[in-house]
């Protein structure tokens, strides 16, 4: 029976450079296995962070579709919110009118020419300029000049407006002076009807022959 020849040895130059060169491209095949976990890697922890963004964004538009819809729906009730406030604003202005329907307004009349008693003066003046017997003679809650002292000046005289006791006499100044022509003298209204008043005169005049 034949006797097997040698087998090679890793001394073998042959050998050895096809071993060097196998072992050379495993290292390299691990390094590129080792970069590509590193990448992957990578990859994973920014699709991790934009599934969180992601994530973020769609609760923010969330949050801003429900703040739209709440704009949206006080848009809607706007025109019934306008039409209260109008009616509000009516009541308010009307309750004003009648809480000062005991007021009379006077103007032109000198500053200090009142002296330090307004009322005693007011007692007096308004029998005489309007040609009214009182009974009794006219008394008033309050009575006082309008606006600040510094800005009255001797031909536009501060107006001095008075409340008076009783809604009777107030009536009864009034009637007179309507009936005597134009005065200086008018009823407290509010700011509103004054406005509504003035344009409404302002159309009268310019409608006139």
């Amino acid at each position: 029976m034949a006797t097997p020849g040698p087998m090679p040895t890793p001394t073998d130059p042959p050998a050895l450079e096809a071993t060097e060169r196998i072992l050379q491209e495993i290292a390299l095949v691990g390094r590129r296995l080792e970069a590509m976990d590193l990448k992957i890697m990578d990859l994973t922890i920014a699709s991790s962070s934009i599934r969180a963004d992601i994530a973020g964004f769609k609760d923010t538009a969330d949050a801003l579709d429900q703040r739209l819809t709440a704009v949206e729906d006080q848009m809607a009730a706007l025109p019934d919110q306008e039409t209260e406030l109008r009616s509000l604003r009516a009541k308010v202005t009307d309750l004003e009118d009648r809480s000062h329907r005991d007021n009379i307004r006077l103007f032109g009349i000198p500053e200090r020419k009142e002296g330090s008693d307004i009322k005693a003066f007011l007692q007096s003046l308004l029998p005489n300029l309007f040609g009214i017997e009182f009974s009794p003679p006219p008394e008033f809650q309050r009575v006082h000049r309008i606006g600040s002292p510094h800005k009255a000046t001797s031909d536009k005289p501060r107006p001095i407006i008075a409340c008076f006791l009783r809604h009777e006499q107030a009536q009864q100044v009034l009637s007179a002076a309507k009936t005597q022509g134009p005065a200086s003298l008018a009823s407290d209204f509010s700011r509103l009807t004054n406005e509504k008043r003035k344009v409404f005169l302002a159309l009268d005049h310019n409608s006139g022959p």
